[in-house]
């Protein structure tokens, strides 16, 4: 494995001279809603892989939520970002043109779909909607597709008002799906939704997502929370790269990415938030129905 890295990592470093041209830089921008330090080490690998490949020094950002990267995207400041399928309505509704989708982390199994997945403590007896009334619900950011968007519509959609006061005691944001699930864990807010890809084991937080990352962190022992809601499929948000930066850059930046379960399954397993079957490409029309729902709220 060592072998075929370093392999890698010389091929591209060859290639880097003309991959950089007309870039000093190059700047990856990471979403919110876990903590600064482990953001910046799930994803100090690819940074790094990134750096030789390019040949010029590469950047992790980490805003305190994800309109600083949605705000990156749109002013040219970021490069390239996972995003959820929300947030990269926010920049294409702001800018068609300032960034386009180019890779979605799949599954184990293929499909490249996850959910908003309701958590409770264990011995709140708390275990569906039903049970929530007066009682306080948590989403994690306003630009979040699973931590908001998708709740938001379809809790009541099943006949739950999420107006503060009318079902719920309160209805606030914990800042993102870590805090979420600490807030929950802790008692500050009786359940709240957080995202994961709903395939495996509820005891090792399911194959990927944020309950799988905190599960990994020792934040939270999945016996003592419960499942109290799940939405409907979601589509994964993509991998998004700026348009304006030199081609060979982007195929340089994107190869990289999509070979990197391949070539790296620690690091692919850093970046992904659990067990994946790696990045494979796609496109703008994969995310046009989350772009409506997202326009829809505008109005």
């Amino acid at each position: 494995m060592k072998q075929i890295i370093a392999s890698l990592l010389v091929s591209s470093a060859l290639a880097a001279p003309a991959a950089a041209a007309g870039i000093s830089e190059f700047r990856i921008g990471l979403l919110g809603g876990e903590n600064v330090q482990d953001r910046l080490a799930s994803n100090e690998c690819f940074r790094a892989y990134a750096e030789e490949a390019l040949g010029v020094p590469v950047r992790l950002f980490t805003p305190a939520d994800y309109n600083g990267v949605i705000q990156g995207l749109i002013g040219g400041s970021l490069d390239l970002a996972w995003l959820g399928a929300s947030a990269y309505a926010a920049v294409w509704l702001n800018d068609p043109e300032a960034v386009r989708p180019v890779l979605v982390k799949t599954n184990l199994d293929g499909s490249y779909m996850y959910y908003s997945i309701g958590i409770a403590r264990a011995d709140s007896g708390i275990a569906s909607l039903e049970d929530m009334e007066g009682r306080s619900f948590a989403f994690a950011d306003p630009n979040s597709t699973s931590g908001y968007l998708v709740p938001l519509v379809e809790i009541p959609e099943a006949g739950f008002s999420m107006t503060e006061g009318e079902f719920f005691s309160r209805v606030a944001f914990s800042g993102g799906h870590e805090q979420t699930i600490i807030a929950v864990v802790n008692g500050d807010f009786d359940a709240g939704v957080v995202w994961a890809d709903g395939q495996g084991e509820w005891e090792d937080g399911f194959n990927s997502g944020a309950l799988r990352r905190a599960t990994d962190a020792g934040i939270v022992d999945m016996n003592d929370i419960v499942e109290m809601w799940r939405s409907k499929p979601i589509p994964e948000g993509p991998i998004v790269i700026r348009n304006a930066l030199p081609q060979d850059v982007q195929d340089t930046v994107i190869d990289l990415m999509k070979n990197l379960h391949e070539t790296d399954p620690d690091c692919a397993y850093g970046v992904a938030a659990g067990e994946t079957a790696g990045f494979t490409p796609i496109g703008h029309e994969a995310y046009e129905t989350i772009i409506a729902v997202r326009r829809a709220q505008m109005n």
